[in-house]
């Protein structure tokens, strides 16, 4: 195998697929990165066995070939050679070494052969839908913060995507919760996604997918079953198994009578909260929220380095309460507030309280208290 390409298009190429190996493996070959070289085109491949990203370039082969080498090795000696350069990568022979060479610099590298690399089969996939890359990059960032690390709690450990009734009619929702927050973020039903089953694509998925989104005007295209999901990013193909388990019903957890309306300047409450929360021990990070007729006062008091409080005026009218929040969660949901105007409903002390956009838009976000 013999292959010529330039080092521009070869680096980031390596820089999608480089990124699904880990650091650490017990079986060698999941180190590796499988390098395929036929008709004029170069592709590699990664795998971790639960996600597998595939890349297609163009370059000069002759003749065609495919082997495995080190990922993060390759990478490395690929980001460290010179800009411009043209990168003659070939392996010859049975020796099990692949050759690197670029103007005066040459490595070579241990081999492992194709025949061992594994493929995660996808198997037939019963639906496919398209999505412009700005929906589906909103879709995940307006979620993402609230997947659950937990890992004895696996089933919370990604985003859960499904097809919902709504006001606004069928939607594609996403959904995501650690127990302690929940986001909700929907867009109008795809064509192609009616009758879908409901799936719950990982952490590590997700943030591939949204790392591989480059321009917000492309399409792309998804297609799942089951216990599969494939998406096409331009020139990339990753395919992912999806958590096996259930997602628990989520409805019951959004409140629909919470009757004291808050509504507050986002910029200035997210300031206001940051600020008094660096007091705040690491542990607990609580914020007290104390609301009475206009007035809304923030305040954290730490036994272990001090207090603080700030009052900011708010748009509120109805009896008043105390109620506290982690401060870090409060802060990740007002972030993803769009309009200059969060909207906070909020029934009592103990129960949860919903934040919204003044707007409403198609984000939802709950939020548990805690007692302060």
């Amino acid at each position: 195998m013999k292959v010529t390409v330039e080092r521009a298009q070869l680096l980031k190429s390596l820089g999608h697929v480089h990124r699904v190996v880990e650091r650490r493996n017990t079986i060698p070959i999941l180190a590796n990165v499988l390098i395929r070289a036929e008709r004029a085109k170069l592709s590699l491949k990664a795998t971790d066995l639960d996600l597998e990203v595939n890349e297609t370039i163009a370059a000069e082969v002759s003749p065609a070939g495919a082997i495995t080498v080190p990922a993060h090795m390759f990478y490395d000696i690929v980001r460290k050679l010179p800009e411009g350069s043209q990168i003659v990568v070939e392996a010859t022979g049975d020796r099990g070494i692949l050759t690197i060479r670029a103007g005066r610099s040459r490595f070579t590298l241990q081999t492992l052969p194709e025949s061992d690399f594994p493929d995660l089969n996808a198997g037939d996939m019963t639906h496919s839908f398209k999505l412009q890359a700005a929906e589906l990059k909103k879709m995940i960032d307006k979620t993402q913060f609230a997947i659950s690390t937990e890992e004895t709690r696996y089933y919370l450990n990604g985003i859960y995507l499904h097809t919902a009734n709504s006001a606004k009619g069928e939607t594609l929702r996403a959904v995501a919760t650690d127990g302690h927050r929940l986001a909700q973020f929907e867009i109008p039903l795809p064509s192609g996604a009616a009758g879908m089953p409901g799936v719950i694509v990982p952490r590590k998925t997700v943030g591939e997918v949204q790392r591989l989104i480059e321009s917000s005007d492309q399409e792309i295209a998804i297609e799942l079953s089951t216990s599969k999901i494939r998406f096409t990013i331009g020139d990339v193909v990753l395919t992912s198994k999806l958590i096996d388990g259930t997602f628990p019903d989520y409805g019951p957890v959004i409140p629909l009578n919470n009757s004291k309306i808050l509504q507050v300047d986002k910029s200035e409450f997210e300031h206001a909260v940051d600020r008094v929360s660096t007091v705040s021990s690491e542990r607990g990070r609580a914020v007290k929220l104390a609301l009475t007729g206009g007035k809304l006062t923030l305040s954290v008091n730490n036994p272990d380095s001090g207090s603080a409080t700030e009052e900011i005026e708010v748009e509120y009218d109805a009896d008043p309460i105390d109620i506290g929040f982690n401060s870090r969660y409060l802060l990740d949901i007002a972030s993803q507030i769009e309009s200059e105007t969060a909207v906070l409903k909020l029934a009592d002390p103990g129960s949860p309280t919903l934040i919204q956009d003044k707007e409403g838009g198609n984000a939802l976000y709950v939020l548990m208290p805690m007692r302060v």
